[in-house]
């Protein structure tokens, strides 16, 4: 039985530290002196859950279904242990391929990150808010594809403007077979927002970002999602959202039901240059992922960065910062089994410095990286 020795358990009190010990995969509260591996004092803290990856080091998910698993075997390198698979608006068979990927699995040699399921962020998306998606595959929601893609039973979350034609019902079919509707790319009022994440949606896809913004006469989307109960994922970059909106989001949101997300593209991992989200070629410099008119397209965040960009920018607890990368989307996704340190959950764990670099990833007990590999 696995334990990790001098480590700093990222929910106890400043200056305490705890052993944590693994056996089969999973958390358990016994100790034993099988296998010790010091961790030379740094942070252990569930492995992080990203529910929103377009891609990374090269790779594009909405061009390349396949390279999921190239991506994946990556982001622990990042403290990813578990994310969702990231389709832009796109073509029929794009959304049918990423299917077929996640469905048929892993390949036998993978080491990386586990598949949750996948994220489809589109095609039914307001035009007038699409951002970087390619505007010509945008389509009003269809009842039939919905029924199909809740059938696969691995599509996780569907992102789907409130406002359009036959939304819904739409919503509701998804919301009834268990796939999380989630409110983005979106004109709605505050009336119509405010509505839908009362009913079937449960989510915001990215807070401020490609949404109604707030005034004082016309609160739109953004008010909406701000008051509501229900999940709220934003982008902490220090790009899409400044200091002041993310520590309004930070105050204003229930800390179990704000969560962190990358946004991350083909960029992340990778020097300046040119590269594709979905069919929109983005040149990645200086000011961040952007396409040539300058909107921005995606990010090169990683969740390790996210975590402390929303402490130092919001002021919250770094552990509260975690809990927003962990314990909260796996909630999202009904994931019972990780996003906290508890006995009997599964043994994904990362190993962090102060500075919030990840030192080691542990996935299913199994050791990738760091002390003890």
């Amino acid at each position: 039985m696995p334990s990790l020795r001098n480590v700093h358990v990222f929910s106890a009190p400043a200056g305490t530290s705890s052993d944590v010990h693994f056996s089969d995969g999973h958390l358990v509260s016994a100790q034993s002196d099988d296998v010790e591996i010091d961790c030379g004092g740094m942070t252990v803290c569930p492995g992080f859950v990203d529910i929103q990856v377009n891609g990374g080091w090269s790779h594009d998910f909405s061009s390349d279904p396949q390279s999921i698993w190239d991506v994946g075997s990556r982001l622990p390198e990042t403290g990813v242990t578990s994310f969702l698979p990231t389709i832009v608006t796109s073509p029929p068979d794009i959304y049918a391929g990423a299917i077929e990927a996640v469905v048929a699995g892993p390949p036998a040699e993978y080491r990386g990150a586990e598949v949750l399921g996948l994220h489809f962020e589109g095609p039914w998306l307001s035009p007038e808010y699409a951002g970087a998606h390619s505007r010509e595959h945008l389509a009003e929601p269809d009842l039939s594809q919905a029924v199909s893609w809740a059938d696969s039973g691995v599509v996780r979350i569907v992102t789907m403007a409130p406002e359009m034609k036959g939304a819904a019902t739409v919503a509701a079919a998804l919301a009834e077979a268990g796939v999380v509707v989630s409110m983005g790319h979106t004109g709605a009022d505050y009336e119509i927002a405010k509505s839908a994440l009362a009913g079937p949606w449960s989510a915001t896809t990215h807070l401020f970002n490609q949404m109604s913004g707030f005034d004082h006469r016309a609160p739109g989307a953004v008010a909406a999602a701000l008051t509501a109960n229900a999940w709220t994922g934003i982008i902490a970059d220090g790009l899409h959202v400044a200091p002041g909106a993310l520590e309004l989001a930070a105050t204003s949101i229930d800390a179990d039901r704000l969560i962190l997300i990358t946004d991350s593209m083909a960029a992340t991992g990778l020097a300046h240059g040119e590269f594709l989200l979905g069919e929109k070629e983005v040149v990645v410099n200086d000011s961040g992922p952007r396409l040539p008119d300058g909107r921005l397209a995606g990010s090169t965040l990683t969740m390790n960065r996210a975590v402390a960009i929303l402490a130092r920018d919001a002021g919250v607890d770094r552990a509260e910062a975690i809990v927003a990368a962990t314990a909260n989307p796996a909630s999202l996704l009904r994931a019972e089994d990780r996003g906290t340190l508890a006995s009997g959950m599964r043994a994904d764990l990362v190993l962090m410095d102060d500075s919030s670099q990840i030192a080691g990833a542990i996935i299913a007990g199994q050791v990738l990286f760091g002390p003890g590999s």
